[in-house]
């Protein structure tokens, strides 16, 4: 699947119509990443710019254009496929962290990879996902009718595969990984988990969502970068 500005069209719509951002994605991200940075930091999949800048001196990277021009309004951008690599010098960042963007990749841990080449040893990364249980293909809640209690299909969740959702006139495609694989990944590409985190969604009206208060929407993480992968000179295209 090609991302393109109709999908830029979609996620400014999602952004605008869904509270779920506010609510429970920043603050998810708040909580990870560390307070203090010494350094510039790397927004990874920044889209239009609404974390880029949050959390010090900052470079973002998107792939689409139109959504790099309205995150320039926040720090520089650089417009690349991020999941082919990243256009920066090894060690050139602080920190970077993603977004909702891992699970849009049909080889995550390429980015993951890049990612320890280009923050520096000690460096950190922070990622927040959509929760594997979510991602897992044909999962979903399921209604028990003698008692209206909500409970979770499973789906398969130890499996691959993906899921499309609709986005606007088109889909975007969900890549499915357990929470295993996922943090397996990230141990072969020289990162050291220091915090793992479990979230469902907060607080809302829909009764339906309500009744899945119980089951895991998000998870966030925090990695530390272990081994020297390069030496660079600071940030800068390579």
């Amino acid at each position: 699947m090609t991302w393109d500005d109709t999908h830029a069209r979609w996620w400014l719509e999602e952004l605008a119509g869904d509270p779920s951002y506010e609510r429970d994605v920043d603050p998810l991200l708040r909580s990870l990443v560390p307070s203090a940075s010494d350094g510039t930091l790397l927004d990874v999949g920044c889209g239009e710019g609404r974390s880029l800048g949050r959390f010090g001196t900052s470079v973002g990277v998107d792939l689409l254009p139109s959504l790099a021009r309205i995150a320039s309004a926040h720090g520089p951008v650089v417009i690349a496929d991020a999941s082919l690599g990243l256009p920066f010098r090894n060690e050139a960042f602080a920190g970077a962290y993603a977004v909702l963007v891992l699970e849009h990749l049909i080889y995550p841990f390429r980015l993951v990879g890049e990612m320890a080449r280009v923050v520096r040893p000690g460096g950190w990364c922070v990622v927040v996902h959509n929760h594997p249980v979510m991602t897992a293909p044909e999962s979903g809640p399921v209604i028990d009718t003698t008692d209206g209690e909500v409970l979770w299909r499973w789906g398969g969740y130890l499996g691959g595969g993906h899921t499309d959702e609709p986005a606007g006139t088109g889909t975007v495609r969900f890549h499915h990984r357990t929470v295993g694989a996922l943090l397996t990944g990230f141990a072969r590409q020289e990162w050291a988990l220091e915090e793992f985190v479990e979230t469902p969604l907060g607080e809302m009206e829909d009764p339906l969502f309500y009744a899945q208060r119980h089951v895991p929407r998000l998870f966030g993480a925090r990695w530390r970068r272990t081994d020297s992968i390069g030496r660079g000179d600071g940030v800068g295209l390579r």
